[in-house]
């Protein structure tokens, strides 16, 4: 890692963090080599401060890789790209927000708030944890929702299921068929043999391959993908992207029951699939509520075709955010 380490000495490190990679930071000089130069310069001295280990190293390496991808994403003009500390925050926040179990969800809040350093990012997650922001609650990253919804809502990106270690398989049907195909879909699934070649109970024509998120992987038995061609058979308003773009929302079977006021369902609808509420949660959303009919307890519905457990929106094609390619040098 010559190279690495030449780059932080044209970039004016200080000797003393020179001395510490040339003892016995070889590995971790690795961890950074696919910064740029400034960039690199930054983490080094970070990584010495906080006494990183290797895999510490290449998680923040990833963090402030992955930080120009997620542009457009929920909260992310709030943190500093030229700070790593802010990188990693934004990691640990996106994650928190992928995450539907409150502890964890506050537990990586806090993580990313122990680490975040510029006053925005520190303001932005502190409203995060303490629901002071209306706009906040239940949202994924990139996400639209309103009023309680604890749905995540996540922008899938490009490359990210070919970077990723462990992903969730799920037999995929269509929103316009009135829950025939969800009905039909294959139970039993998964990854056999070294290689994880997936079986099925039956056969089945579309598959989908998702990250192994958090609310994914908790999908045991009876997941199933129903895809729409847009967000209009959601049960909240969004932004401009509601009748624009398609949709893919994962459902577990296998949790039939409506029995969470704040929890989401699929149901036939008026010889439509949708997604709807279990019960009234905030009295600002009782009239768009009732107005879209989605209520599921308010009108004795107790069974639905399966509760939802997150919404995945479509990578964005564009490259406006990616590093030029001398940054990589």
């Amino acid at each position: 890692m010559v190279w690495v380490r030449e780059s932080l000495v044209q970039s004016g490190v200080d000797p003393e963090i020179l001395e510490f990679y040339d003892k016995d930071g070889a590995g971790l000089l690795y961890e950074i080599r696919l910064l740029s130069a400034s960039q690199r310069a930054a983490t080094a001295r970070y990584i010495v401060e906080n006494k990183f280990e290797p895999g510490d190293a290449n998680e923040l390496a990833r963090a402030i890789k992955d930080f120009p991808r997620r542009k457009g994403d929920r909260g992310w003009d709030c943190f500093d790209y030229t700070l790593p500390e802010d990188c990693l925050a934004f990691m640990y926040y996106r994650q928190a927000l992928e995450n539907r179990d409150s502890e964890l969800r506050a537990s990586a809040l806090e993580k990313a708030l122990s680490v975040a350093v510029s006053e925005r990012a520190q303001t932005w997650i502190t409203k995060e944890l303490d629901g002071n922001d209306e706009d906040a609650e239940g949202q994924g990253r990139d996400g639209g929702v309103v009023d309680g919804v604890k749905v995540p809502v996540v922008r899938l990106n490009l490359g990210e299921i070919a970077e990723a270690t462990v992903v969730a398989v799920f037999p995929v049907c269509v929103g316009d068929d009135r829950g025939k195909e969800v009905e039909a879909a294959p139970w039993e699934y998964g990854g056999e043999g070294g290689f994880g070649i997936v079986e099925a109970e039956k056969e089945w024509r579309r598959w989908v391959v998702l990250p192994a998120w958090e609310p994914v992987v908790k999908v045991k038995r009876g997941g199933v993908v129903v895809a729409f061609s847009d967000a209009r058979a959601l049960p909240w308003r969004v932004n401009r992207w509601y009748k624009e773009e398609p949709i893919l929302v994962v459902v577990d079977r296998g949790q039939r029951e409506v029995v969470a006021d704040d929890g989401y369902y699929l149901v036939l609808s008026e010889d439509e699939l949708k997604v709807e509420r279990g019960a009234i949660l905030k009295e600002k959303a009782h009239k768009e509520s009732l107005e879209r009919g989605a209520i599921l307890k308010e009108k004795g519905r107790k069974e639905s075709l399966g509760s939802v457990v997150i919404v995945v929106r479509p990578p964005r094609e564009d490259n406006e955010n990616e590093l030029a390619e001398e940054d990589w040098e």
